[in-house]
């Protein structure tokens, strides 16, 4: 009876072990739904450099879907000044310190830079990441819109003590 008393509980917790995680697409995820996938991006002008850029990113679940990245894929097209720097790159993570809290993001990029978001949805089809305005510089934020199957973007910037948004990058493009 006693090996019987000692495999008993593991098989009544086997059923949790088994449970796949959460997808990015259900429950708290569901909102970002519409980010996922392959996207192409065009933008006009880059901030002040006259730089124009167009490329693919990516969001994917990743992790055993606990975060959602978004990845450049390539710069397929990029002119701008001899300082503009085409080879960009960045990375972008959304994520939950556990489930049920506030959707957050953290993002870095090949200059060194690194922004904490706090995200929100406003719509089905939009997502805004906005940077804590008490930190020191600026404050940032990121927007993303589905409007017939087209992807819009907008990276804004706040100086302190202002109250008027900046665009520094937009871009739109449709799903690959």
């Amino acid at each position: 009876m006693k090996p019987f008393a000692r495999v008993f509980p593991l098989l009544l917790a086997f059923p949790l072990v088994a449970q796949k995680p959460a997808s990015p697409a259900t429950d708290s995820w569901q909102r970002l739904s519409f980010l996922q996938g392959t996207w192409a991006g065009s933008t006009s002008s880059v901030g002040s450099s006259g730089g124009k850029v167009t490329g693919t990113y990516t969001f994917t679940p990743e992790l055993g879907n606990h975060i959602l990245a978004r990845h450049t894929i390539s710069i397929e097209g990029c002119k701008g000044p001899a300082t503009f720097d085409c080879d960009h790159s960045d990375l972008l993570y959304l994520y939950q310190d556990a489930p049920g809290q506030s959707l957050k993001a953290i993002f870095f990029d090949n200059e060194g830079h690194v922004i904490h978001y706090d995200v929100s949805t406003p719509s089905p089809t939009s997502a805004v990441f906005l940077s804590d305005a008490s930190q020191p510089g600026p404050q940032f934020r990121l927007t993303y819109e589905l409007k017939d199957a087209v992807m819009w973007g907008k990276f804004q910037m706040r100086m302190p003590g202002q109250s008027e948004w900046k665009s520094y990058l937009e871009w739109s493009g449709p799903k690959k």
